[in-house]
């Protein structure tokens, strides 16, 4: 039965994935609940087993061996893919954490910490227009206080290229006047 479902998801029949849903629905929730119970986010686990079903719907006619051989290759998929959402969501928290250190000051008044949550927020907000790996460049330039060269060898670009991703984010980030007294 299972090996006529194959055969009918490599022609992208939607009968066929919604059986192959059905049938291992659990075992990929599974996996990608062991994975990304760390981050401990649930709709971080949803989304990444919608993208393990639409990956296999996509990639079904890429499957060569037995009906057997099926689950293992659905397993391997789930894994790969729980894992790419935990170093991505990993990174977010660490980036998040990284400000809220710089904009957290212990003992403040109310009134400063909710001026220093703004401003944490806006500068979120603007910081996430830049591509990566501009946002990282300027967390680090910025927020952990790294020279340029340091930055370069963190992530494998020379100090031109550093130079060069600054300068042009602080363009970018010079639309918002309150951004700009930071940066420049």
């Amino acid at each position: 039965m299972q090996h006529t479902f194959i055969k009918r998801l490599k022609k992208q029949k939607e009968d066929a994935l919604e059986y192959i849903i059905n049938e291992y629905l659990p075992f990929v929730k599974a996996i990608a609940l062991k994975i990304l119970a760390p981050i401990g986010k649930q709709n971080a686990v949803d989304e990444c087993v919608n993208d393990v079903f639409l990956e296999v719907w996509q990639n079904a006619g890429k499957f060569q061996g037995e009906p057997g051989d099926f689950k293992r290759w659905i397993g391997t998929i789930t894994k790969y893919k729980a894992i790419d959402y935990y170093r991505v969501l990993d990174k977010q928290n660490t980036r998040e954490a990284m400000l809220e250190d710089r904009y957290e000051q212990p003992n403040s008044s109310s009134e400063q910490a909710i001026l220093n949550r703004e401003q944490k927020n806006e500068m979120l907000l603007h910081l996430s227009l830049l591509e990566q790996p501009d946002c990282d460049i300027f967390i680090m330039k910025y927020f952990l206080d790294m020279s340029n060269i340091e930055i370069a060898d963190a992530l494998s670009l020379t100090k031109a290229a550093v130079d060069n991703r600054l300068y042009r984010g602080k363009k970018k980030l010079a639309q918002s006047p309150k951004l700009k007294e930071l940066f420049i």
